[in-house]
């Protein structure tokens, strides 16, 4: 199994940030609209929504918020006709960088992320230029709490996890798109206290990063990801020497 991920450990600082400061709401009543409106407003019947509804109840999101959100989807409510978008470009010390958003108005997000790119010393890339460093792979991390890493990890292996990472107080599981499910049920009927659980883009190779370039590199996502029309920014950046 991986050994220690310095970003794996940035990337969950940063959405506990987000959680405690209430940003986190608008990307999840975002993703639950999207994933009404795509597949249905029956979790049941619509898996990328039952992960969003789980998701937004694990940050604590009234209820009212959600039921909400997947009223205006269907047409019940009156709501915004979002659209999911994503950018490709490059950053300090020649990070990939892959920008998903979702957004009511293409033209102003488009301007917005080429502008935080370039004034932060980054720029945006074709379609294609980045993405092909990535895989789509299931991110599902667990508190430690009282849990042993034997515990977990048997659980996961045998759902069919690829990949299992100890951090400092929490575990990172790593499944295949198709497993995803499978393990976080696993998870779910086991009573683990999963944090956070959806799919990403995980660099199949990462660039080292540090000094000025790190400092560079962590603004431009910070930037990034404060954007209201920005869901996720993924990066291919090892941060060897950030905290």
């Amino acid at each position: 199994m991986s050994g220690h991920s310095k970003w794996s450990t940035i990337k969950r600082k940063k959405a506990v940030a987000d959680t405690k400061r209430g940003k986190i709401f608008t990307k999840l009543i975002k993703e639950i609209t999207i994933a009404a409106r795509q597949g249905g407003g029956d979790p049941g019947a619509n898996p990328r929504l039952r992960l969003a509804i789980d998701n937004a109840k694990s940050a604590n999101m009234p209820s009212d918020n959600i039921e909400r959100a997947i009223k205006k989807a269907t047409g019940e409510l009156e709501g915004v006709n979002y659209i999911e978008l994503t950018y490709e470009g490059y950053g300090p010390g020649g990070i990939a960088l892959l920008i998903e958003s979702v957004t009511d108005n293409k033209n102003r997000t488009v301007a917005e992320v080429r502008h935080i790119l370039s004034k932060h010393g980054g720029s945006l890339g074709e379609t294609g230029s980045v993405a092909w460093m990535f895989d789509r792979k299931g991110i599902i991390t667990v508190v430690a709490g009282d849990k042993s890493e034997d515990e977990v990890m048997e659980i996961v292996l045998e759902a069919g996890a690829e990949d299992f990472q100890t951090e400092d107080d929490f575990y990172e599981v790593t499944t295949a798109v198709e497993d995803f499910e499978e393990v976080r049920k696993a998870l779910q009927n086991a009573d683990f206290n999963i944090e956070n659980a959806n799919l990403q883009w995980i660099a199949k190779n990462t660039v080292s990063v540090s000094g000025e370039n790190a400092e560079k590199a962590m603004k431009i996502i910070d930037t990034l990801e404060d954007n209201d029309d920005v869901q996720n920014v993924y990066t291919n950046a090892d941060f060897v020497d950030a905290e």
